[in-house]
């Protein structure tokens, strides 16, 4: 059978997700009555909760006797390790692009990934039944961008569909019949070359390993394409490290292939072809599982190195273990150490003292992830702020720097440009219209300048504005950035607050738990209106007395806390303070709980 290798890539929520269900269920991959949910490539919880793809994941479809294998891949910059690890599978890249918004941030990093590959694109006009769709301005837009990033001559001459991927429609021109996306199968099948490597059937077994898992019957699993040669269940391989070393040898116990939505076993995997094989206990991502008489490993696509850093350490607050089952610094290295071990894009590396781990990583959301997924696994965390990574060059400081794309209604341009300007010392790029009575806004700023500055920009744009945001480079070191402004409230007492206490504590600012909420001495309930710590007692009851007067007993109206997220929280906090993260709350506290050292500290600073 013919076999054609495709990655979608888009930016978040352009409706790369949306169209694998179409294309899915167009080819005959499910049953008519079967039920299936919508965005079905989505299978992680958090990935349905957020709405957003986290992981690159793989399924096949069947087009007039030709297999075409999609690969799935996230939008958001913070997981471009998974991105850059699967495009050495792929033959060709359909970017999908909002006809509305066109080309943004993330479609970029994706795109100069697969065009320095030498991939040819296939361009889909994706929403073009949206009332504010302009396709012709965002199909310009996209070759701008192909030229801008240094594409050649053919990946320039880039066939294009318009489509709408909710509706399960692509057609060549835009008045099309608008019936199904038999259009797209076959641009696809015309344009996408059948892999290379089904040349290279008769030479040795080798494959490059893209993602690895486990699975609690077979146990860990390789996924990448077979680059020569065939292999057969039962038959010994051995894994090559990237530097040619030999790692381990053993027996292949069973060849999975994607077929829809699962994963089938076969008797053989055959060269071009995207399987997943079972019966290593070493070998990892970006290790060549080749035949015995294979010599030289296959090169690995480099990894873009982190920009920030997060110390994960133990929960050591007085209310540690009560939510969460592993609380052991040894059972939080082991989980640290598996995640690093899949995740290409993390590095892990240990503090003196053994009780905390410094966690690298792209960006404060690839955190937020990760944090997520231990304290659902039962973990009870400390996070520390994050900080970015910096390094030396020529002598000289170089910090990171993010292009942040902003769309925002045009009243509040202004102090958007201020904020980012002044205290946060970026450099404004390009400032146009975006038609809707909006204004883009595009501009170069050091990574240690956005931390926290979500929030603040919500804030600033009444809600309205559109942040998105990617590593641009490096510059030299721009000087210390004012962090937050904002003093906080630090809790005297252990036990629980009383609605009274924090009712009077309203005048002294923002209130972060309410009444019953466990407290402890050094815990922070609220953010101070003035720029100093304060510390309360939230305990403090009201007095009971015989007398009766009407100023004696008002009436306790408090007003609701501010809660927020676990990104929120890592991001708010200071240099000198830590979340405490348990299945079951986002605290922050003092890094220093006894008084003494905490006032001794703040002496010092």
């Amino acid at each position: 059978m013919d076999i054609r290798n495709i990655a979608i890539i888009a930016h978040v929520d352009h409706g790369k997700t949306t169209l694998v269900d179409e294309l899915l269920k167009q080819s005959g991959a499910f049953r008519e009555n079967q039920a299936v949910a919508e965005r079905a490539m989505d299978s992680n919880d958090i990935e349905r909760e957020r709405g957003i793809t986290i992981l690159a994941k793989a399924t096949s479809v069947e087009w007039k006797g030709t297999r075409i294998n999609i690969v799935d891949t996230p939008g958001h910059a913070d997981f471009g390790g998974e991105v850059e690890r699967i495009l050495s599978m792929v033959d060709g890249v359909c970017l999908l692009v909002d006809a509305a918004e066109g080309p943004m941030p993330q479609t970029k990093f994706v795109t100069s990934k697969a065009l320095a590959l030498g991939l040819r694109p296939i361009v889909v006009l994706n929403k073009v039944d949206k009332p504010d769709a302009e396709p012709d301005r965002a199909l310009d837009e996209c070759f701008d961008l192909f030229a801008n990033l240094g594409a050649n001559d053919q990946q320039l001459d880039f066939p294009h569909v318009y489509a709408s991927g909710r509706a399960g429609w692509a057609d060549a021109e835009l008045d099309g019949p608008r019936k199904d996306l038999s259009a797209l199968f076959d641009l696809i099948v015309r344009h996408v070359e059948a892999p290379k490597q089904i040349a290279q059937a008769k030479e040795p077994f080798r494959m490059l390993a893209t993602t690895l898992s486990a699975d609690p019957f077979i146990g860990r699993i390789l996924t990448g394409r077979v680059e020569s040669g065939t292999l057969k269940v039962g038959e010994t391989v051995k894994a090559l490290s990237r530097k040619s070393e030999k790692i381990e040898q053993f027996r292949v116990t069973k060849i999975l292939a994607f077929r829809g939505l699962s994963q089938q076993p076969i008797d053989e995997a055959v060269a071009g072809d995207i399987v997943t094989l079972a019966g290593m206990t070493k070998a990892t991502v970006a290790d060549t599982i080749c035949d015995l008489s294979v010599e030289v490993a296959i090169p690995a696509q480099p990894i873009d190195p982190p920009t920030i850093s997060v110390t994960f350490g133990i929960n050591d607050s007085p209310l540690a273990g009560r939510d969460g089952k592993k609380v052991q610094s040894r059972v939080i290295r082991e989980r640290l150490m598996k995640e690093a071990e899949t995740n290409v894009a993390i590095k892990v590396t240990d503090t003196p003292g053994g009780e905390a781990f410094e966690v690298a990583g792209r960006g404060e959301l690839q955190m937020g992830v990760l944090i997520e997924n231990m304290r659902r696994e039962g973990f009870e965390l400390s996070i520390s702020r994050p900080q970015v990574l910096f390094k030396e060059e020529d002598g000289a400081r170089m910090e990171p720097v993010e292009e942040v794309t902003i769309d925002v209604d045009d009243e509040y341009t202004g102090a958007v440009v201020e904020k980012l300007t002044g205290p946060r010392k970026g450099d404004l790029v390009e400032m146009k219209p975006a038609g809707a009575g909006k204004t883009r806004i595009i501009a170069h700023v050091p990574s240690r300048g956005l931390i926290g500055y979500q929030g603040e920009f919500l804030t600033d744009t009444r809600g309205s504005g559109v942040l998105n945001r990617i590593f641009h480079g490096w510059t030299q070191h721009k000087g210390p950035i004012q962090g937050r402004r904002q003093g906080v409230l630090i809790s005297i007492e252990n036990g629980t607050a009383v609605a009274y206490a924090l009712w009077n504590l309203e005048e002294r600012g923002k209130m972060f738990v309410v009444p019953q909420d466990p407290v402890y001495e050094g815990m922070i309930i609220g953010e101070h209106s003035r720029d100093n710590d304060l510390e309360v007692n939230p305990l403090k009851g009201k007095k009971l007395t015989n007398v009766r007067a009407s100023g004696t007993d008002e009436a306790v109206r408090l007003t609701p806390p501010t809660v927020m997220s676990l990104e929120q929280a890592i991001a708010y906090i200071d240099d000198d303070e830590l979340v405490e993260v348990t299945p079951n709350a986002i605290r922050l506290r003092k890094r220093y709980l006894d008084p003494h050292e905490r006032k001794r500290q703040s002496r010092s600073a």
